[in-house]
């Protein structure tokens, strides 16, 4: 696994104060100018960028083949909009998403479920995926008063990763180097502290492969064993954009007329879709393959809600298994596993052992659209 790359330490200050200066643009535009600027560059880059937006049409069609191509098109055009929108809120969280201002961009959707299993007393894995604003779901449980362990990749520049470890502290999350997580997580989980994770990265050639939109996908093995280890429940969950537009009021005249946008630019709704714990996994043939696919179920169905809001740009689907590297027949102890998972259904299975035959073939064919 790749270490940090640091900077000579002379030139990291100059470059970070660079960097901090640049951030501050938008908050003297303010939010809302702000985010139409993002918005108008979101639009702008797939033109920039060209290779890497046809990657995202490319997955949006594995996802949603019955989609028109300018569905897709114009959804991976959303995607580039929502991203720079993010970065602008991430920005602005540290100031907006405070006590007073919780409510007025935070709303609190289907979490009951998971509140239950956060007041239980066992450890407990707070799971999302790069879906909606995965910042704001760690923002969310820890100004409930449950602070968070949340892992994340530390930034380059020395100075940027302390500031993001102090902005972050204010708010009750505690940052952990996903270097030295496999070490760090356990005693975490062990004094029933919550641990947060983004958890859709490719795990490479050696990860877990379990289906994601019908296509067998790679997964770190970590999170499973981490929760085989301790115990732990998994609850899933994530942070959807709202609507821009104001929901429409009927007022003592009778007319409908736009409510008042009381977001101010910024306005998510915190979701749970799913929850899990040893009971679920202990007597699955397969544990961690179970665990795997369950919490990569949730994840798809996070994205579906909102497929505008995930980043289709990223290579989900790079890593194959090695039985469509080495041109071999589907395995059919992986066909048994997926059979036995109880919300895969027959024609699933068949799905999913459809599409790696196609792989398969176009990696034999020296296809790259296959990896």
């Amino acid at each position: 696994m790749a270490k940090v790359k640091h900077l000579p330490s002379l030139l990291e200050h100059p470059i970070a104060a660079a960097i901090r200066g640049v951030m501050t643009i938008p908050h003297v535009m303010g939010l809302e100018a702000a985010t139409s600027v993002a918005r108008g560059m979101g639009s702008l880059y797939p033109r920039l960028s060209p290779r890497r937006f046809q990657r995202a049409v490319d997955h949006l069609e594995v996802a949603f083949p019955d989609w028109t191509d300018q569905q897709r098109r114009d959804t991976a055009v959303a995607t580039y909009q929502h991203l720079f929108r993010l970065g602008i809120e991430i920005l602005f969280a540290p100031r907006l998403i405070t006590k007073e201002g919780f409510t007025r961009h935070l709303e609190l959707g289907t979490i009951a479920p998971a509140l239950r299993e956060v007041l239980s007393g066992h450890p407990c894995i707070m799971i999302t995926g790069h879906c909606g604003n995965w910042e704001l779901i760690g923002y969310a449980i820890s100004m409930l008063g449950f602070p968070l362990h949340a892992v994340y990749r530390p930034l380059d520049l020395r100075p940027l990763d302390a500031w993001l470890h102090e902005t972050r502290a204010r708010r009750g999350l505690t940052l952990v180097s996903k270097f030295g997580a496999v070490r760090a997580l356990p005693p975490v989980l062990e004094r029933r502290e919550l641990v947060g994770l983004v958890a859709d990265q490719s795990g490479g050639d050696r990860g877990v492969f379990t289906p994601f939109f019908g296509r067998l996908t790679s997964t770190y093995k970590s999170i499973g064993l981490l929760a085989m280890q301790t115990n732990a429940r998994l609850v899933c969950g994530t942070a959807r954009r709202l609507p821009d537009e104001p929901p429409l009021v009927r007022g003592p005249s009778g007319r409908c007329a736009p409510a008042t946008d009381r977001r101010g630019g910024m306005g998510y709704v915190i979701e749970m879709v799913d929850s899990f714990g040893p009971e679920d996994w202990s007597t699955h043939s397969d544990p961690l393959f179970y665990i795997t696919a369950r919490y990569r179920r949730a994840i798809e169905l996070m994205v579906r809600r909102a497929p505008e809001q995930y980043l289709w740009m990223h290579r989900m689907w790079r890593a194959r298994p090695a039985h469509e590297r080495l041109n071999k027949p589907f395995p059919s102890q992986l066909r048994d596993k997926l059979a036995s998972l109880p919300w895969m259904t027959a024609a699933d299975v068949e799905q999913v052992v459809a599409r790696s035959e196609a792989d398969r073939q176009a990696i034999a064919a020296g296809c790259a659209k296959a990896v």
